[in-house]
């Protein structure tokens, strides 16, 4: 950690530099946003990713829109696959009576739902899926996508992450935690009286 507000972490075999954001008062997230870090670095990152995914032989890759959306094609296009599944926290006008699961992200701090188009219902229905995301961070997210997926009857047989952020993740998850693999972690950030930020790699804050 540096004194301009900034962390600097490793991805796999890359080393990037993101920025601390305040998000409840005297906690910090470093904020990993793919976008951010262009075209080369989602390539790779999603490439060291699907390695790890492969021995999991899955037909299908699942993210979140919109962060998740360039690290599903990456992995799609390393995998060998051709075809991925977008979920939506924000209502769409082609997803129509949506299959839909509650969550509450870090990131937006208001209840939302995990959308699934209709239509693409037959994409993971049977299948063995990959989900995958740029941070797992509380597991609040995560965990409406799988249950959401179960609901369909698909089978999530591994998560992958660019990185993983504190720990609470690990107790919502609860067995789910053990699919989880990622090329990274980082910790949370806490605020001390006398201004100073502290890593913490134990429990993170609720909510994510």
């Amino acid at each position: 950690m540096d004194g301009d507000g900034t962390y600097v972490t490793r991805v796999g075999s890359q080393e990037v530099e993101v920025p601390l954001v305040e998000v409840a008062p005297d906690l910090l997230i470093a904020l990993l946003i793919t976008v951010d870090h262009g075209v080369g670095f989602a390539e790779r990152a999603g490439a060291e990713l699907a390695e790890r995914l492969a021995p999991h032989d899955v037909d299908i890759v699942v993210s979140v829109a919109t962060m998740g959306i360039p690290l599903a094609i990456e992995v799609t296009r390393a995998l060998g696959l051709d075809d991925y599944l977008i979920l939506h926290k924000t209502p769409k006008i082609h997803l129509g009576d949506s299959i839909a699961e509650p969550v509450t992200s870090i990131t937006t701090g208001t209840p939302q739902h995990l959308r699934m188009d209709p239509a693409r219902l037959a994409a993971a229905s049977g299948r063995r899926v990959a989900v995958v995301d740029d941070v797992v961070s509380t597991g609040a997210s995560m965990q409406a996508a799988l249950n959401l997926l179960r609901r369909v009857r698909a089978e999530p047989v591994v998560v992958g992450a660019l990185v993983t952020e504190g720990a609470s993740w690990r107790e919502r998850l609860g067995p789910d935690a053990d699919l989880v693999q990622a090329l990274g972690a980082i910790p949370v950030f806490r605020r001390h009286p006398d201004g100073s930020l502290v890593a913490d790699w134990g429990e993170s804050a609720a909510g994510g």
